[in-house]
């Protein structure tokens, strides 16, 4: 096979604001298992929007955007339904990013030879695909932005900042997550942001400047850390929806440890949902399961609930559902990326 027969047919984003899932999870709060637990979830996300003192951070793990979900984070922010974003790099270079600059996702399969995949230059995520080539030019991309700036340490939040006035300027995709976050002045945060396409192009930025004997701009995981808990502590109430687990899940819930250490007192996450498939029996879940997050005083266990789902399933129903469904309109817009401003 060819490339030109493997990059054929491009994976859709869902848009949830077109269908109405209400009677979908009103259904299922009469239902038992993951489906009692999906409309529990979408009921917490309700209160969360409602609570006109709660600020909503967005947790993404995974490779749901380059499933097919990507259009709903955006969608997230248009409609004021969160005011922070902690992410993968993945998430937000090589699939939001990487498709703000033109690039696409295509439908693949498992069932294939990925040795055959690599002579072709393309790279799998399980049944999707994604041109090697077009991932370079996403890394030599970073490394432009980069080269740009003044020379010093930067948060991932202003880098990526940077990444979406690029978008706006020169973006081929409007509803981008980076280039709307950056218009709504919604900050992102990625704490391992070069475990990604950036990597590559920072590493390379710093090479050159290396070579050249002239400083170069690094990201400063520790000023992202401090900067997320700045909007903990000012922002007091605060509600998480969590897909998948890892670095970006820990990362938001140790604000409230954080604040603390700073000699803040500030309440748990009153709030918290998270969707994944990972297994707590062997003391991970990507980092923990919310009641187990309790017992180190990161979440109140009033309004939380595990969704034990592959979340390209269920996170289309609950925006869906809360698009329908609750006063996002009339929501206050926090805007937490002024917080920084000089």
């Amino acid at each position: 096979m060819k490339k030109k027969d493997l990059l054929k047919e491009v994976v859709k984003q869902v848009d949830a604001t077109k269908f109405d899932s209400t009677p979908i999870i009103d259904a299922m709060r009469g239902m038992s298992f993951s489906s009692r637990d999906t409309a529990r979830a979408t009921d917490i996300f309700g209160k969360m929007i409602a609570n006109k003192d709660c600020t909503i951070f967005l947790s993404l793990a995974g490779s749901t955007s380059a499933g097919g979900c990507m259009d709903i984070y955006s969608d997230m922010i248009r409609y004021n339904m969160i005011d922070a974003v902690v992410a993968t790099g993945a998430s937000i270079v090589d699939m939001d990013f990487f498709e703000g600059l033109g690039f696409k996702h295509y439908k693949g399969t498992p069932f294939i030879d990925d040795s055959m995949l690599r002579k072709n230059y393309v790279d799998r995520i399980y049944d999707t695909y994604i041109d090697e080539e077009s991932l370079q030019t996403c890394d030599a991309t970073i490394k432009k932005i980069a080269d740009a700036l003044e020379p010093r340490p930067y948060s991932s939040r202003e880098f990526i900042r940077e990444m979406g006035k690029y978008l706006q300027k020169y973006g081929k995709k409007k509803n981008s997550l980076v280039q709307l976050a950056y218009e709504h002045n919604v900050p992102i945060f990625c704490p391992a942001f070069t475990d990604s396409s950036a990597g590559f192009g920072l590493v390379m930025h710093q090479h050159e400047r290396r070579k050249q004997g002239t400083p170069a701009m690094s990201i400063d995981s520790v000023k992202d850390f401090y900067e997320l808990t700045q909007i903990k502590i000012e922002a007091k109430t605060s509600g998480l929806f969590m897909v998948g687990g890892g670095v970006p899940k820990n990362f938001i819930q140790d604000t409230v440890v954080c604040a603390e250490t700073l000699g803040f007192e500030v309440p748990m996450h009153q709030y918290a949902i998270q969707i994944t498939v990972a297994d707590v029996r062997d003391g991970a879940c990507s980092s923990s399961t919310l009641k187990e997050a309790s017992s180190w005083g990161k979440v109140d266990t009033v309004f939380e609930q595990m969704v034990y789902a592959e979340a390209t399933t269920v996170v289309p129903l609950i925006f869906s559902y809360l698009y329908h469904n609750t006063n996002w309109k009339k929501r206050k817009k926090y805007e937490w990326a002024k917080l920084f401003e000089a």
